[in-house]
């Protein structure tokens, strides 16, 4: 497998992660209310996040991704696919790696993720790799919670 790679704002392998997330992402519908927030992604508002944020992908054409985004106190880790044939081969826990050595590089000491309540195969895989849950939020216009946030301290030490 080839290494993580970052995308930018005019990378051709954009389209190629958009179908990415959304052939990883479908098997929620109908699982989570409200439904994913995939279903608003555009290949012009990825452009955006790797302008503003950064895009990763795992090769050629890309079988994993994920987006970084700073924010006050964590890098926060959003939209991490795997394609269905490649899941379990360890890419999950290869992007969770480069986000603690990005974490790293921009100072910060925690990572921040949320999981919706319905996936809890997902919420079990965080767990797994070091993640506490640290709260819970709702979807505008729901009473009860639909996510659950997690973070992970890491180690500024750690040299990569």
């Amino acid at each position: 497998m080839t290494l993580p790679y970052r995308l930018a704002a005019q990378s051709p392998e954009l389209v190629q992660v958009l179908d990415l997330i959304r052939a990883s992402f479908a098997y929620m519908d109908g699982i989570i209310a409200p439904p994913s927030s995939m279903h608003h992604l555009t290949v012009e508002s990825l452009a955006r996040t790797a302008e503003e944020a950064e895009v990763w992908a795992i090769g050629v054409p890309p079988v994993a991704c994920v987006v970084f985004t700073p924010k006050r106190d964590a890098l926060y880790i959003g939209k991490l696919a795997v394609a269905p044939l490649h899941r379990k081969s360890g890419l999950a826990r290869d992007l969770i790696a480069l986000a603690e050595t990005r974490a790293h590089a921009l100072g910060y000491d925690t990572l921040e993720l949320q999981v919706r309540v319905e996936l809890t195969s997902n919420q079990a895989t965080f767990i797994r790799l070091g993640f506490v849950e640290s709260g819970r939020t709702a979807h505008p216009g729901y009473t009860r919670p639909t996510s659950i946030t997690y973070r992970k301290t890491i180690n500024r030490l750690k040299s990569i």
